[in-house]
């Protein structure tokens, strides 16, 4: 017994020292940005796959029920070794295949007959779940510490020597490998002593199928036999990437708000300062502008023209000017409206854009504007506009926009040469539909500016 637990405590001590020289590896550094990816990312973004090696004690003793049910009731210990190869399919849940091998034995059973049994154990495969507990952390970017549990199903090969009181050594089953299904139950603690590598400190109980295990059947308890073990467990592949068993999503999505926040703040204090500079070149623009144009605002007999446009200054109050602040020939001629002049009419109409919901007018209608005011300058003719909506919008809005559509066409036709007294621009809004605002069709021929020759 003291040799074995004189082996026991060369294993644990060197499997500590081990651990020591990993952990002179720096961790990772919380504050950077080693451990981060993206949220959301697949599982190429991590390190999934791992392999662990473990020793350990070996013991018919378990925590579960009592050992004095047990065909032998003074447990011994023995030296065990075992080792796993993982793939962490969540941060959260793995599936790993197990190997354990080493001696089991015990002694004073619960007969005189036998004095004690030592089975030595081949191997026992077995495949488990993995579940990690704890690696989601709000706290700190990084857990060090992530608990876990296992439970699986596996096959074993084991023999079997017991020694009978006054007589030889005797091997059960002849001699011959005994192969049996048993149930691996474990839990433990993984600690991240560098990046990639984690001490891995686990007690598993191995429920056997049946109760052959230690070559003497008593009562109706299957075997069973505890591994406590303490082992190395290090992550495969690039580096440069996280391993997913140990990763804390909630520091990368801490990490990309800020990012996010960062990025959006300098942005807007760089759009900030970009438009505060725009703003000072335009007032020192508006300023210098404002100063030019001083000598075209005044008008001296306020006929509505400016001093530097007027052609004839100190006109009396109240008399009508043209564009050239001249008095205006009031004068009645006969108008006639030819089918022709009609006809320039409805091409403008037909023609006639504006941007949508504004009263801008777009530049394909300008050509057929042009006629229009070509017509009323050659020929003095007087134009009423009425601009009109359908029933889209609130009933202020459709008037406004009605209104402001005729002006719009009006202030374009003086623009380009027409009597403005002689134009008149009303808006009716959605008061004076022509078609069902119901339909789409209606709805169009409602939006409509009609010109009136006179």
């Amino acid at each position: 017994m003291k040799p074995n637990f004189k082996k026991a405590t060369i294993l644990l001590t060197g499997l500590m020292v081990g651990s020591k020289l990993f952990a002179q590896t720096p961790m990772a550094d919380t504050s950077s940005t080693k451990d981060y990816v993206k949220p959301f990312s697949n599982s190429s973004s991590f390190r999934t796959w791992s392999i662990g090696v473990n020793g350990g004690l070996l013991t018919p003793f378990t925590i579960f029920g009592s050992n004095r049910t047990q065909d032998y009731i003074h447990p011994t210990a023995q030296l065990g070794y075992g080792g796993y190869i993982k793939k962490q399919i969540l941060p959260s849940f793995g599936i790993q295949a197990d190997f354990l091998a080493g001696k089991v034995s015990g002694d004073a059973g619960q007969t005189s007959f036998y004095n004690d049994y030592e089975t030595k154990l081949n191997y026992a495969a077995s495949l488990s779940a993995n579940i990690t507990l704890a690696n989601i952390n709000w706290r700190h970017q990084k857990g060090a510490i992530q608990p876990y549990l296992t439970a699986g199903w596996g096959l074993m090969g084991y023999k079997t020597v017991i020694n009978a009181k006054g007589s030889s050594p005797v091997a059960t089953n002849n001699g011959n490998m005994v192969k049996e299904y048993f149930v691996p139950v474990g839990l433990g603690l993984k600690f991240n002593v560098a990046s990639g590598v984690n001490l891995d400190l686990g007690y598993q109980v191995n429920f056997i199928g049946s109760d052959n295990f230690d070559g003497y059947k008593a009562g109706s308890t299957n075997d069973r036999f505890s591994y406590a073990h303490i082992g190395l467990e290090f992550a495969l592949g690039p580096k440069s990437k996280p391993q997913l068993a140990s990763h804390n999503p909630v520091a990368s999505m801490r990490t990309e708000y800020l990012w996010e926040n960062m990025n959006t703040k300098n942005q807007l204090q760089a759009q900030i300062d970009a438009q505060k500079a725009a703003n000072d070149k335009l007032k020192a623009d508006l300023d210098a502008t404002n100063a030019n144009l001083a000598k075209f605002t005044a008008d001296s007999d306020g006929d509505g023209v400016p001093d530097f446009f007027d052609k004839c200054p100190n006109t009396p109050a109240g008399t009508k000017v043209d564009g050239s602040g001249c008095p205006l020939v009031v004068s009645k001629p006969t108008v006639i409206v030819t089918e022709a002049d009609r006809k320039i009419v409805r091409d403008a109409i037909k023609n006639l854009e504006f941007d949508f919901g504004k009263a801008t007018i777009r530049a394909k209608s300008y050509p057929s504007l042009n006629r229009v005011a070509r017509l009323l300058t050659e020929k003095d003719f007087s134009l009423k506009l009425a601009g009109h909506t359908d029933n889209v919008g609130s009933n202020d809005a459709n008037m406004r926009l009605s209104k402001d559509r005729a002006e719009s066409i009006r202030s374009y036709l003086v623009s380009q040469g027409a009597n403005a007294s002689r134009i008149e621009a009303t808006g009716y809004g959605e008061t004076q539909p022509i078609a069902s605002n119901k339909t789409a069709k209606g709805r169009q021929a409602n939006r409509r500016v009609e010109f009136t020759l006179f």
